[in-house]
């Protein structure tokens, strides 16, 4: 405990009452999880799931119903908790009458920065999120990714040792996106640890230590991305050329005018290979697919990738 861990949730569960009829539903549920420092930790999971409500509760926004968590072995939401934290939500609201500098200028001065130092350190990070030309603007001025990328930039703003981010690539462009991950990486390489939820999975497996899997409130797996993620290919998919749909084996995943998609089980490849050259075809492509996080979460939920759309369950 203590410094041995950034963050520690322990039995940590949240109820809420809702409606006419004081309705129970359950937010979080027995959550036990462990994050250590200098680690870059992606929390995953459908809408609904618990990350949003965890994340509240470890800056203090919300309190547990249960259980409890801890921030470098102090009270999550207790000031000195919040002294040593960075948060950026998952829809930052701020005052828009201010610019991009006076907003970083007032989150300075309630962390009691000021003078030189305070413009010295607002400076570098309306370089590092790429708004210094932008920052005499006001913030209503500003698009979704620019105030995404400001509020990158109060997250920062005390230097902090656990940075919390709550869907920090939203909103964001290709080349937004590129920054936030190179930002978080840049960050890890400090020693800073870094807990962020995302529906951009491609990115979670991309620079994350470890994930956590929340699905209905509950921690279904946790762990480093390559142990979750099964060992080898799944399947390998091969595009055929000069050979009938019909006389050819495999699932069939789609006809392009003479060109066939068949998906394979990785130990039927080479009769396959042998059946097509057999019949005079060609093999234009053959890409073996190995297991992904999205895969992960599908599977968890308990739907089979191939029958159904991944924007349904809000994970794309």
């Amino acid at each position: 405990m203590g410094e041995s861990t950034a963050i520690q949730c322990v039995g940590l569960g949240k109820t809420y009452r809702v409606g006419f009829w004081n309705k129970k539903v359950i937010g979080l549920s027995g959550l036990d999880l462990e994050v250590r420092p200098g680690e870059i930790f992606g929390f995953i999971g459908p809408n609904g799931a618990g990350k949003t409500t965890t994340l509240k509760i470890l800056v203090g926004l919300q309190s547990a119903s249960e259980g409890s968590a801890l921030l470098f072995g102090q009270p999550a939401g207790s000031q000195s908790a919040n002294a040593q934290l960075g948060f950026l939500p998952e829809r930052p609201y701020f005052y828009a009458h201010l610019t991009g500098r006076e907003l970083l200028s007032f989150y300075g001065r309630l962390f009691k920065m000021g003078g030189a130092a305070l413009d010295k350190r607002i400076d570098e990070l309306l370089d590092r999120v790429q708004l210094r030309e932008f920052q005499k603007v006001p913030l209503k001025a500003y698009s979704k990714g620019m105030l995404q990328r400001a509020g990158l930039a109060q997250a920062l703003l005390n230097s902090p040792k656990l940075i919390l981010l709550d869907e920090p690539m939203s909103g964001l462009d290709p080349m937004g996106r590129m920054l936030v991950r190179d930002i978080i990486l840049e960050e890890k390489a400090k020693g800073t640890t870094l807990f962020f939820s995302s529906h951009i999975l491609a990115d979670v497996e991309q620079i994350c230590d470890r994930v956590g899997l929340l699905v209905g409130g509950k921690l279904k797996a946790c762990g480093p991305v390559q142990e979750l993620l099964r060992a080898g290919v799944e399947h390998v998919e091969c595009v055929v050329a000069g050979v009938p749909v019909d006389e050819l084996t495999g699932e069939h995943r789609g006809v392009d005018g003479d060109r066939v998609r068949v998906r394979l089980l990785a130990e039927d490849v080479d009769a396959f290979i042998d059946q097509v050259r057999a019949k005079g075809g060609q093999i234009l492509e053959l890409t073996p697919k190995r297991q992904n996080l999205e895969a992960l979460l599908l599977e968890q939920l308990g739907v089979e990738q191939a029958s159904i759309n991944p924007k349904k369950l809000g994970i794309l």
